[in-house]
This record gives C-alpha cells, structure tokens and sequence, in this order.
C-alpha cells in the first residue's frame, strides 16, 4: 500500500518462521529499495525476520490485534537496526488509518503477549488444580478486575492451539516457567479442543452464547 509516499507492506501469513523467510526473500527481489517491510507476526523476533532481506532497516513489526476493524491497537516493534524515519512513518500510517500505535523494542511476545500469556495460562493452571471452575475465574476476572471477557473464554476465543503455539516460542527463548504451558492446555490442543475454531475448547461453541 501507498501513504503519500510511503511503500509499506504487510505481511500477515501463517506463523511459520520458513515460510515467512521465502516471503520476505520475494518480497525483497520485487520491491524498491525505500519499501518498508512490516510483519503481523504475534511472537516471532522482527530481528531474524529483518535477516531474510538486504535492507534490514526498513523491517518492522506491526502486530494488529483481533478483530482488526474493531480493535484500536498496533504494537510498532523495532529493531536495533530499524531505521527511525521508517518507524515514524509506521506510526503516521497508522494513525492515519484510525489506529492507536504502541511502540516497543523487538523482545519475544512483545508488550501485549509479555503481559497477557502468562494470565492465560495461570487461569488454565487455576482450574487444571481444581481451586476454582471455569465460570468463577472467568466471573472473578470480569467482575473484579473489569475485563470484557475472562481468560478462559479469551483462550477458546483466540484459539489454544494459537495460545499454545506462542507459549512455545516464549518459553523457547526466555526460559521462564510462567511461559511455560500446562499440561492440560498441551493435551486440549493434542485432542483437538481448540477453542471457537473447532467448536469446543474450555467452553461449547454450538450454542450462542457458548456455554
């Protein structure tokens, strides 16, 4: 896409760092040399990424949120070879679309996944130890600290096979055990519990609302 003069391409495929790579290389044979080269990737490094191309200072991570019409928020991820006129003229591009823009260094899960994955995964830790159901740490996270939706709920919503995945890639980087998944999110995901894709996860997806 064009912004004034700005080239910038998205790019938004599956989270497999070898096709992403493949990506990239066509990207950067194709493209002029002023293109800036973003990702939507939710857990992979933007460094490694900048890697597969020749002009490693005009990569950056521009990680949309879901449903992208509705959610606000784009983390703007750096890295230490990003280019600051490409990183200003992301986050011009971005306000420019109605977005508002976080920016971050270039650190696995980044500011939002940092925070949120290892809430997720305590709330499934919480009821895989029996301490409470899956209604009340839902309810007690909504009602008490104000979330529109508890973290059970958010997993099958956001897929636990995805959850899973990026806990892998967390923990596979950083080493520390609140990234890393509990066993009965690992045998969810083996069984094909994923959540609102398939129909059943922590909830039943048949019903609306689920149940």
């Amino acid at each position: 896409m064009v912004f004034g003069q700005l080239c910038l391409i998205v790019e938004a495929i599956t989270e497999n760092i070898g096709v992403k790579k493949e990506t990239f290389g066509t990207l950067d044979r194709a493209c002029k040399p002023e293109t800036i080269f973003a990702s939507n990737t939710s857990s992979l490094s933007i460094t490694e990424l900048s890697t597969f191309v020749k002009r490693p200072e005009r990569v950056i991570g521009l990680h949309f949120f879901n449903p992208v019409p509705l959610m606000k928020l784009v983390e703007v991820v750096r890295t230490v070879r990003t280019d600051p006129k490409a990183l200003e003229a992301a986050n011009a591009w971005c306000k420019a679309i109605g977005k508002t823009a976080v920016n971050c260094g270039d650190s696995t899960g980044f500011v939002v996944n940092r925070l949120l994955v290892p809430y997720m995964l305590d709330a499934v830790r919480v009821f895989e130890q029996g301490l409470a159901s899956r209604d009340d740490i839902d309810n007690a996270m909504k009602l008490g600290c104000g979330y529109p939706m508890g973290p059970l709920l958010l997993g099958d919503y956001v897929g636990l096979d995805t959850t899973y995945s990026i806990t892998q890639i967390m923990f596979d980087e950083l080493k520390e055990p609140r990234f890393a998944a509990p066993p009965l999110l690992r045998r969810m995901v083996l069984a094909g519990l994923h959540g609102r894709k398939t129909g059943k996860g922590f909830y039943d997806w048949s019903t609306n609302p689920p149940s």
